[in-house]
């Protein structure tokens, strides 16, 4: 038999102890489909008193992540810190620099810095691995690298967030408003005391941003500009999306420009999706993520996205993958065959929309909000409205016909600037 896998574990948290204990639980299977055994040989977290719910007294502990990623005896560093600098960055590339294969979970730092790193492994012949940085348990970067590796993928989308995918879930049937329903997620574990990355889309970018480059070989490029959360979703948006046989998801959506453009939409943002599509379906904490390939078609991956359990198993896999010498390149190409990454802007976008208008009951309203937008060659598909509520306003809802982003928003910028029009949300309609 070979020498076993010597790793070192670099955080604690529940996914590196979900770790431990997998390796504790089902560590003779795991050798036995590997031919080799996978060991801790160092761990490292700043409480050391901490009761983790594993036994841990058995391995070296450091105080100094990044002295474990230096230390001589260890072939593998898994990096499971979180943070786009700072010690997680200093333990990945430390880890490289002495040849050590890396497995993180850390999205963030992917997104941030990922190409640069994914060089560095290059250059000292190691691997890179991050199944566990997309999508938790759905082994969605094994699928886009290695088993759709003969195709060319034009599009993937999907919802990569089980936060806001939990949110929208319970706003839906429960009817309650959005502050409520994040509340109770909070209390649930599902969102961080301050949850500003999920909410507001930056999660779902990270993740992105990765998933962009490892579908269409190019460098990893996170761009902000074309990220929106879900902070202005209400109750009532929902309730006339399943009236209008739609869904409201944040999604992440990736698209390859037109033949000759090295150009690709690549955006995340609250959509309204057919009841009936497979995407509307996934509900509660789940993920999905959906690839069009030039071959294979449309597939679908489903599962858990976050957790101790299903992210601990994808690290797992790396690591079996590593201990059976099974690694392709980190971004499914050699560095120097990535394409450049050159996201369009949002304001590109061509599709339909979904506006919500809180608007004064009077005569005319309708008529100014019509004009406004066919000034902008807008057209309007349908039209909700609504009677009187108690503090005068009442919705006005519609949709409209394929119309240019760009189109859109100076439609929208007019009507805001009526004294008739007070508060407003505008979604865009994807209809896969």
């Amino acid at each position: 038999m070979m020498a076993p896998l010597r790793v070192g574990i670099a955080g604690l948290g529940t996914v590196g102890a979900s770790v431990v204990k997998m390796l504790q639980v089902n560590g003779a299977d795991i050798t036995r489909r590997c031919g080799r055994a996978i060991e801790v040989r160092a761990v490292s977290a700043r409480d050391r008193d901490k009761n983790r719910g594993v036994r841990l007294d058995s391995y070296p502990w450091f105080d100094d992540a990044v002295q474990l990623a230096a230390t001589p005896g260890l072939d593998v560093v898994v990096e499971l810190i979180g943070g786009e600098e700072g010690v997680a960055r200093a333990v990945c590339e430390t880890a490289l620099a002495h040849g050590r294969h890396v497995v993180t979970a850390n999205k963030a730092l992917l997104a941030h810095q990922g190409s640069a790193l994914a060089e560095a492994a290059e250059a000292r012949g190691v691997a890179l691995a991050f199944e566990a940085a997309v999508a938790g348990g759905v082994p969605v970067i094994k699928a886009l690298r290695e088993a759709l590796a003969g195709n060319r993928i034009t599009e993937v989308h999907g919802i990569l967030n089980g936060t806001c995918n939990y949110i929208l879930t319970k706003m839906r049937v429960t009817g309650r408003a959005f502050d409520d329903v994040l509340a109770e997620a909070q209390a649930l574990g599902y969102a961080e005391a301050d949850p500003g990355l999920d909410i507001d889309g930056i999660d779902a970018a990270h993740k992105l941003a990765i998933l962009t480059a490892v579908a269409f070989g190019s460098r990893i490029t996170f761009t902000p500009d074309n990220v929106e959360g879900i902070r202005y979703i209400t109750a009532d948006d929902i309730r006339f999306a399943e009236a209008l046989g739609y869904r409201i998801k944040l999604l992440g959506i990736a698209r390859r420009g037109e033949a000759g453009s090295d150009r690709f939409e690549q955006r995340v943002h609250p959509c309204l999706v057919p009841l009936g599509t497979p995407i509307a379906g996934v509900e509660d904490v789940f993920n999905a993520v959906i690839a069009e390939g030039d071959f294979v078609e449309r597939v679908t991956l489903i599962g858990r996205g976050a957790g101790a359990g299903p992210t601990g198993s994808a690290v797992l896999g790396d690591l079996v993958d590593i201990a059976c010498n099974r690694f392709t390149p980190t971004l499914g190409f050699p560095v120097a065959a990535l394409d450049p990454a050159r996201p369009a802007s949002l304001a590109t976008r061509r599709g339909a929309y979904y506006l919500r208008l809180m608007v004064s009951d009077e005569v005319g309203v309708l008529a100014a909000v019509a004009t406004a937008l066919s000034v902008e060659q807008v057209s309007i598909e349908r039209v909700i409205q609504h009677s009187r509520s108690a503090d005068q306003r009442v919705p006005l809802v519609l949709t409209t016909h394929d119309t240019d982003e760009a189109a859109m928003q100076r439609g929208l910028a007019t009507i805001r600037g009526l004294d008739s029009v007070g508060d407003h949300c505008l979604i865009r309609i994807e209809r896969f």
